[in-house]
């Protein structure tokens, strides 16, 4: 299994093709799994480098809640890009893994050539909001830890967020539930945790700084993340915004084609 130790994690990780390289950031219950049906498309036009993220599929699971805090894991995002010899990276990150990758441009823009943010945040505006969070956040925590992964994706895959991938194919739709119960409960308790959208800082106010070009995109059903995008556009200097049409949250898997041809022009 290709793995890499960074400070004391054991990171499970991929290079697949070549060219420009891009890391890819999946979601929250995810792995680097959810990337396999688009990757063809993808090495086709750069080198791609998958990784698990902390608490998720093959990369560890550390017991110790502090260890999955943003500014802990963009840092072994780096050290990990270090390791595998790039000076610079684009990153394409996807809901929770899109948070991710847009905290790592702030916090190490001289390492990020490139973002491209699936359905993504700048986390909550206010320290109200982010309070009221946290707790629900600290309270499925505890619930997963409690009732186990197989409850738990059960009450995940019932989210109304997840209604448009009823228009996927029994066999997608079947591989995401395997490989959602394949993930550690405390890795996944602890995720939300340390990086969850409360516990993360607020970027909102970073984003007029940042001057990495940007992609973002959302599924046209997905009303709630276009409003936040349409608002990062706003304040983000160099930025592009694409609503896919017909898809939901999960854009790379619900509409691939689209999503493919929209991302192309960054990938060379």
């Amino acid at each position: 299994m290709p793995e890499l130790f960074v400070d004391g994690i054991a990171y499970y990780f991929e290079v697949r093709g070549g060219g420009r390289p891009l890391l890819l950031l999946h979601g929250f219950t995810g792995s680097s799994q959810n990337w396999q049906p688009i990757l063809p498309a993808l090495t086709a036009h750069c080198q791609v480098i998958l990784v698990d993220v902390l608490g998720h599929g093959r990369t560890a699971s550390p017991p110790d809640e502090s260890r999955y805090t943003m500014d802990r894991v963009a840092a072994d995002l780096i050290a990990l890009v270090d390791e595998l010899g790039y000076s610079e990276i684009g990153v394409l990150g996807y809901s929770m893994g899109g948070r991710l990758a847009l905290f790592t441009a702030v916090t190490h823009p001289q390492r990020i050539s490139h973002l491209i943010l699936e359905s993504a945040s700048p986390g909550l505006a206010t320290a109200v909001e982010r309070q009221a969070r946290v707790a629900q956040d600290r309270e499925l925590a505890d619930w997963i830890e409690a009732n186990g992964m197989e409850a738990f994706v059960k009450r995940w895959e019932k989210l109304p967020l997840w209604h448009s991938q009823q228009q996927l194919s029994p066999e997608t739709r079947q591989q995401l539930h395997q490989q959602r119960l394949q993930n550690n409960p405390a890795g996944l308790a602890n995720s939300l945790r340390g990086m969850g959208t409360g516990a993360q800082p607020s970027l909102w106010e970073q984003l007029p700084t940042l001057t990495i070009p940007t992609l973002l995109l959302a599924g046209e059903l997905d009303t709630k993340f276009i409003a936040i995008n349409r608002q990062m556009a706003a304040l983000l200097p160099k930025t592009h915004l694409e609503i896919v049409p017909g898809a939901g949250h999960t854009v790379h898997l619900e509409r691939p084609l689209a999503w493919v041809q929209t991302l192309q022009p960054k990938l060379r």
